[in-house]
């Protein structure tokens, strides 16, 4: 039994939710979200709050059940406050800058690596190692994030690469010298 997708979402003042058919659209103060959920999922929709109900006890229908509520409250918080993850640039030399839209970080290449934002994400660099992405879509914030991270993850004997603010790094020891 999913505890999760029993909850109802609250929908604050500002935020109106509209479905038709399948689609579901929230539009907030920062901007207007849309998703499909599958078809067999019940999704109510009341004054102050949304309920997500399963059809049956199947398998399929319980594992959707707390997914598709866990979807709807992430777009509902997205237009409503948003999401942003902080990356932290650790190394010799290592350093991000921002020229006009796009990024550029150096990460120890050959040539520095240009990053051009999707639309609706938003790359701020707040320091010459830390770059914040922003945005209201969780998925594609999360995604840009793990992208600018596979770019150069952190290795474990100096710790230098790049890395979310907060990750702890399991360091190793150096090969001892006799």
């Amino acid at each position: 039994m999913s505890r999760i997708g029993l909850k109802p979402i609250p929908v604050p003042k500002g935020v109106t939710v509209s479905k038709e058919g399948d689609r579901l659209t929230v539009k907030g103060p920062k901007g207007v979200l849309s998703r499909t959920f599958h078809p067999e999922m019940v999704i109510k929709i009341e004054a102050d709050q949304i309920l997500v109900e399963r059809p049956s006890d199947q398998r399929q229908h319980r594992s959707l059940h707390g997914l598709t509520r866990t979807l709807i409250a992430n777009m509902v918080h997205g237009v409503t406050e948003g999401y942003e993850k902080t990356l932290e640039i650790s190394g010799m030399g290592y350093r991000a800058t921002k020229q006009g839209e796009k990024v550029v970080l150096n990460l120890g290449f050959i040539r520095p690596v240009e990053i051009l934002p999707p639309e609706g994400i938003e790359i701020t660099v707040n320091s010459p190692t830390s770059v914040t992405v922003k945005g209201i879509d969780k998925e594609r914030v999360g995604q840009l994030a793990a992208e600018i991270r596979a770019l150069r993850p952190p290795e474990p004997y100096r710790g230098s690469g790049v890395k979310y603010a907060g990750e702890q790094i399991r360091r190793k020891v150096a090969k001892a010298t006799k």
